[in-house]
């Protein structure tokens, strides 16, 4: 009989939001693993789940839990994992854990939840189609350096966490790699009674948040790099090279609309002379 990790999403700050198949599994668990045990049981209680065996398991000692887990599955056990807020593994504890669980052999589920980096991103109006997660920035040195840098690269949207102490840094040094103009979106309280979602640009960003230092971390939305320039030629010769692969007129333009940042229609008509070439 092999037992089973779970994998539990939790309200980011309205406890409204916690699903009822995450109670259901919550209170069948063996034992539940939790960030913050002091947390973790005001949660249970709200849900009226009674947790006769809660574990912490937190960034200094998910390395040596993950055995602990690993045996209580081996001996059918079914184990939940949950953080303080939203998912397991998103700049919480839990990747660890489910790396070693699946390399034991056991069963990962997941019971999908509220998640601040979504939620962020869905309501700051931005492209959300394509997206990339950065988290936290590293607080000084070159790791951070090398972060801004591809943040101001990317040309997807880009979310990141931040804590209210360090907003104020962290925005202007984007607004300095990625130009004050860059928009963005600084959500701050997002579920909770006063939720707040700020939207502009960087440079403004960073002098608002100068001015004040609301309380609650941040999620910060910014947008991506602009596309760089293609010419014509570079479009004819991306739709030839589609072709000659073997892809469709429609496909050829579809793929080097994505690769390149150019529209459809611009794509397409490259293919018009049915060689994979620009019109002349």
């Amino acid at each position: 009989m092999t037992g089973r990790l779970v994998l539990v999403g939790t309200p980011i700050g309205n406890l409204g939001d916690l699903p009822p198949r995450a109670v259901q599994v919550l209170a069948a668990a063996d034992v539940v693993c939790c960030e913050d045990t002091r947390h973790s049981r005001k949660l249970l209680s709200h849900a009226g789940v009674r947790a006769e065996r809660l574990v912490a398991v937190h960034e200094h000692n998910e390395r040596e839990q993950a055995t602990a887990v690993v045996r209580w599955l081996a001996e059918g056990k079914v184990v939940a994992l949950i953080t303080d807020a939203g998912l397991p593994g998103i700049s919480d504890p839990g990747e660890r854990l489910v790396r070693a669980v699946a390399a034991a052999g056991h069963p990962v589920e997941v019971v999908p939840g509220p998640s601040a980096a979504l939620a962020g991103l869905v309501v700051s109006g931005l492209p959300a189609a394509r997206f990339c997660f950065e988290g936290f920035l590293p607080r000084k040195g070159s790791g951070r350096g090398r972060r801004l840098a591809a943040v101001a690269a990317e040309e997807r949207t880009t979310v990141l966490f931040e804590a209210p102490h360090r907003l104020a840094a962290t925005l202007a040094d984007l607004a300095a790699a990625c130009g004050p103009d860059r928009r963005c979106a600084v959500a701050r309280e997002l579920t909770k009674l006063h939720e707040e979602v700020w939207r502009g640009t960087l440079g403004d960003a960073a002098a608002r948040a100068t001015e004040r230092q609301p309380a609650g971390e941040h999620v910060v939305v910014v947008g991506g790099a602009p596309a760089p320039d293609v010419t014509d030629e570079e479009v004819a010769a991306a739709v030839a090279e589609a072709r000659v692969a073997g892809l469709s007129a429609r496909d050829a333009a579809a793929e080097v609309a994505q690769r390149l940042g150019v529209t459809r229609n611009r794509a397409y008509a490259a293919t018009r002379d049915g060689h994979g070439g620009a019109r002349r």
